[in-house]
This record gives structure tokens, C-alpha cells and sequence, in this order.
């Protein structure tokens, strides 16, 4: 190999506007109601990987090409430390991807949105373990760069040095850090084999309540609920001001961390109050401070807006 070893209840709406792709193949117009204990879960479908590839920037046209001198780029409130390339483009790694043993899961339309990294002529950024480097050999025959066993990507619609309009697509992609671990996620941490170690907070799991049925809980066991007025295309969230202080949201979940979801549409909202919320099929969901412990489902029904989640995100009504 070619390496060089060198040196985010009111009346206003959060909006936040998603690709069709994403979002768009449910008009938010169909049956979004199930029964107590008697959700049917349908197929999973995963867009995550594979966003359009139409209005490409700048790494649409990086496909194929090395890395060149890495760089670690100036600390930014939202990543930290992160990696580019030596044109300054992020560099990212997918959750679908594994790290031992290197592996590549990126291809098709996918790889037209998250072109490879080519392995060949790269250099270590000024600072970092030099043997972070490797390669890996893609389906196709080629050779792709590794950062800590994990392959490494550009986004295409990063249009120039420094976006990273990539972080945190789908829930399962996020920039290099310069040590190989996920940029901007501290909270989560990353373990010792490269793969992520949420907190107990940063789970979601299925749990079975002798009424509700199967229904969604956060890593502490917390109901997780969704507000009726909310939309899921475009992904809108009517919950502001006092009514978060009663139904916070739940946080950006990895798709690793979540046990039993239907995991369509797992995307995270970007709020204009700066929080970032975790969506079930692309529907907002919350918790609610009138549950105390685990089990508890005192936010069912309330106000005839508030009710538990089904494992594919729909609202379980009682309907």
C-alpha cells in the first residue's frame, strides 16, 4: 500500500426540511394509529445510506481519489477535532461499516453519496498515530483508506473545505475524529473495538405494558411518547417552550442502540431552539416528566395529544 507513515404546547412549528428521499415516500396521510397491544410492525426499509446524489458539491467529484496530506481541522462548537482530506473536505465513516475486521458496506447509490477514499498516496495529519492508517479491499476490487480500521468517505454535498453537512445523516454517519472515533460525541463515547458505547440514556429498546402492548422505551426504561399535532413530512415538532419542560425530547439515538425499532426513517431533527431530537419514523418523540420510573405510562392520553409509540413509530391510540 501507498501510505506514507508521516507526521437541534405552542402555536409555532419547528420545521426542519428533509430530502423526499427521506421522508417523502409517507405523505404523513396514512393510518398512524395502532391498538394497544397488537402493533404490527411492517418491513424495515433503509434510506439512510443512500440519499440522492443530485445537487453534489464538491465530493461528488472526490470518487476514487486518495486523501493526500490529512489535516486536523480547527475545533468548531458542533465536532470538535475532525479530519479532511489534503483539499480540506471532512472525511466520515458509516455505522454500517465494521472495523475488525475492516469492512466496507457502502455501495451502489450509496457510493455515488458517500464516495470512497481511495487508498494510495495519503499522510498522517501533523499530530496522529500514523498506524491509524490502513486499507481495505471494496467489493469492486478496489483499495479504500481506513482510519482505525474504519473505512473512510467525503460526502457529496460538502461543497468545500471545512462543510460537514454529513454529520449525523441518518444517525449513522459522522466525521473522523483524529483519532478514528466519531467526532462531536463524547457523550457516547466509542469502545474499545472501534463500535459505539452509548450511555444508558443514549438507547431506545422495546418493553411489553399489559395495556399498551409493545411500546418504546428509552435506555432507562422511560415511556417514549409522540405528540399528536406533530407531522412527520415535512418533520415538524409542536412541543415548544413550557410543554418541553414537561415532554423533553429524547436525544440522537445510534441505530446500534436502538433494540426491537422498526428502524425506518431513524433520523435526527435539527430544532431552532438548538436541540437535537431522535425520530421514529420520522416522528418527533419525547418523555414525559409525569412518569417517575420505569413502566410508568401516566403521559398516555393526555390531553387527547400525548400517546405511547409503537415499535414502528405509530401512535398507540386505543383506537
Amino acid at each position: 500500500m501507498g501510505i506514507k507513515r508521516g507526521t437541534t404546547l405552542a402555536a409555532v412549528a419547528v420545521v426542519v426540511a428533509l430530502t423526499a428521499t427521506a421522508c417523502g415516500g409517507d405523505d404523513g396521510k396514512a393510518a398512524d394509529a395502532v391498538k394497544p397491544a397488537g402493533a404490527a410492525a411492517q418491513a424495515p426499509s433503509d434510506p439512510y445510506a443512500q440519499e440522492p446524489a443530485s445537487n453534489a458539491g464538491a465530493g461528488a467529484d472526490a470518487a476514487a481519489k486518495a486523501g493526500g496530506q490529512l489535516a486536523v481541522a480547527a475545533d468548531n462548537d458542533k465536532l470538535g477535532s475532525f479530519l479532511t482530506d489534503g483539499g480540506g473536505l471532512t472525511l466520515y465513516r458509516f455505522d454500517k461499516d465494521t472495523a475488525k475486521p475492516s469492512k466496507s458496506n457502502c455501495d451502489g447509490d450509496c457510493a455515488k453519496t458517500w464516495p470512497a477514499v481511495a487508498a494510495g498516496d495519503v499522510t498522517a495529519a501533523a499530530g496522529m498515530d500514523p498506524a491509524l492508517l490502513g486499507e481495505v479491499v471494496r467489493s469492486d476490487g478496489s483499495k479504500q483508506l481506513t482510519v482505525a480500521g474504519w473505512p473512510a468517505y467525503r460526502f457529496n454535498k460538502d461543497a468545500k473545505a471545512g462543510d460537514t453537512n454529513g454529520q449525523g445523516v441518518g444517525g449513522v454517519w459522522f466525521a473522523f475524529a483524529p483519532d478514528g472515533k466519531k467526532a462531536g460525541r463524547p457523550a457516547a463515547g466509542d469502545s474499545a473495538d472501534g463500535g459505539a458505547a452509548a450511555s444508558d440514556e443514549a438507547a431506545l429498546s422495546v418493553a411489553k405494558d399489559p395495556k399498551l402492548g409493545d411500546h418504546i422505551v428509552d435506555g432507562k426504561g422511560m415511556t417514549v411518547y409522540r405528540f399528536k399535532p406533530d407531522t412527520a413530512w415535512p418533520m415538524v415538532s409542536k412541543c415548544t417552550g413550557d410543554c418541553l419542560a414537561k415532554w423533553p425530547v429524547v436525544p440522537p439515538v445510534d441505530k446500534a442502540n436502538a433494540k426491537g425499532i422498526i428502524e425506518k426513517n431513524y433520523l435526527v431533527l435539527d430544532r431552532p431552539d438548538g436541540k437535537k431530537q431522535q425520530t421514529v419514523n420520522c416522528w418527533p418523540v419525547y418523555t414525559f416528566t409525569g412518569d417517575k420510573k420505569p413502566g410508568d405510562v401516566n403521559g398516555q392520553g393526555v390531553g387527547g395529544t400525548w400517546y405511547a409509540v409503537a415499535p414502528d413509530g405509530k401512535l398507540i391510540t386505543g383506537q
